[in-house]
């Protein structure tokens, strides 16, 4: 983490980029270790070692349709006006053990799924045959229940199939050997589907990170209470909850902290037992009443909490929005501990560039950062920035027709247009102006 050598490298009043910024966080964040845990408690984790199949899938040849195995030979030449009648010799379902075996002349009921039984080649179809009724072709077959008689008796066939017909090969999704899945997969619905399939019941991951957020005002009000006078509604930790969740993490969020250090400091120890990160919103800045600055600022009391030589350091950043920034390790076991500002579009964006590749260097992903693009600028007029900042700005992308248009203002309080944007237009530091049709890095949000 950062140490108070790094302050007094660079002074109080350096200026970070975002770029050296997000290079300590990472440089310090360090992949969880690896865990064995059951395959749906493995959901959204990452694989630490890849998963060789130990039998082949399906792991028999199997009949892909409801019809009747046969001997391809005894319904050559077979139509409707000269059906090939073939005796029924018992049936063969999904799960069954003992097959009987089907020799000349002769045909067993078949169900999707069941093995092929031996002496058969091929499978017909029951949409093919009388299903057994001497008539005409039937849709589909009686349940056994209903019809027992229908697994004896004569079928008439309507029509020749090939060899192999409508037979699922032994080993034709996976064969015995294989790679299932490679390290560094991230296991979603169907990844756990195919490890259930190959018989695997755990499987060694790198859990899913715990994440803390905590959003600190003494006007913040929970939604659904009633707002006093010169009161808001905490939307930040919502946000950022969701966010986290959708990087990957288990989030959990704490209601919002009054200006208080010391009750700011029991409430994030409180919560250390739980979090493998710590995401703070607001009391940042350089006000009065900034209490996160206050109450975790490197070089405090052996009382703050920091004699272990954890602490966070609260940097500037050239950055907009989403200058003032803290980051550093909290408590015994130097939990990291990122401090975002408090205006909502602020603490998005810094969770953004910052949290989220925090949260997924937890996971052991080798790519941390959200995809980018280039795309051509449609706006009315051009987009200024402040010199020596690199400005992120709400967009709407169109991956069709490669352009990206502005939401909203720059301003950092204005929480609507976020809501409709699903880019970050990137406005590097080197750059005062955009005219419209310029060509511009955005970031992908969706």
């Amino acid at each position: 983490m950062s140490s108070s050598a790094t302050t007094e490298v660079t002074g109080q009043d350096h200026v970070w980029s975002v770029s050296e910024h997000l290079d300590d966080i990472l440089g310090s964040v360090r992949p969880l270790e690896p865990i064995e845990l059951q395959l749906l408690d493995a959901q959204g984790c990452v694989l630490v070692e890849d998963v060789t199949v130990p039998v082949s899938l399906p792991p028999f040849d199997n009949s892909s349709m409801d019809g009747y195995a046969v001997r391809v030979a005894d319904i050559a030449g077979a139509s409707e006006e000269f059906p090939a009648v073939l005796t029924v010799i018992g049936d063969v379902a999904a799960g069954q053990g003992e097959q009987p075996e089907v020799g000349a002349g002769q045909a067993a009921r078949i169900m999707t799924g069941a093995p092929l039984p031996p002496g058969a080649e091929a499978v017909v179809p029951v949409e093919w045959t009388d299903g057994g009724l001497g008539e005409g072709p039937v849709s589909g077959m009686r349940a056994h229940s209903a019809a027992p008689e229908g697994a004896s008796g004569e079928v008439r066939v309507h029509r020749p199939v090939e060899a192999r017909a409508h037979v699922r090969a032994r080993g034709s999704d996976v064969r015995a050997g294989d790679r299932a899945l490679a390290a560094g997969t991230v296991l979603g619905a169907p990844q756990i589907g195919l490890l259930a399939a190959i018989g695997r019941g755990t499987v060694k991951v790198r859990p899913r990170p715990r994440v803390v957020v905590m959003s600190t005002g003494s006007e913040l009000v929970q939604p659904g209470e009633e707002l006093a006078e010169g009161q808001i509604f905490d939307s930040n930790s919502f946000a950022l909850t969701a966010a986290a969740r959708e990087a990957g993490a288990i989030a959990y969020r704490v209601g919002a902290v009054a200006d208080d250090a010391e009750t700011l400091r029991s409430t994030i120890e409180d919560q250390l037992i739980r979090a493998d990160l710590v995401v703070t919103t607001g009391g940042v800045s350089v006000g009065a009443y900034d209490v996160v600055k206050e109450a975790l600022s490197s070089g405090g009391s052996a009382e703050d909490g920091v004699e272990d030589g954890s602490g966070i350091e609260f940097r500037k950043l050239a950055m907009q929005p989403g200058k003032p920034q803290g980051f550093g390790s909290i408590g015994p076991d130097h939990t990291p501990l990122l401090a975002l500002p408090g205006n909502p579009v602020s603490s998005y964006v810094s969770f953004e560039i910052f949290v989220r590749p925090a949260v997924r260097a937890l996971m052991g992903l080798p790519d941390v950062h959200r995809p980018t693009a280039r795309a051509e600028l449609a706006a009315d007029k051009a987009l200024t920035s402040p010199a020596g900042k690199r400005q992120f700005l709400r967009g709407q992308y169109d991956a069709e027709a490669g352009t990206v248009r502005p939401v909203g203002g720059a301003g950092s309080h204005l929480v609507a247009a976020l809501a409709h944007a699903n880019a970050l237009i990137v406005v590097p530091e080197d750059t005062a102006s955009v005219e419209p049709g310029a060509d511009v890095e955005v970031v992908l949000l969706g």
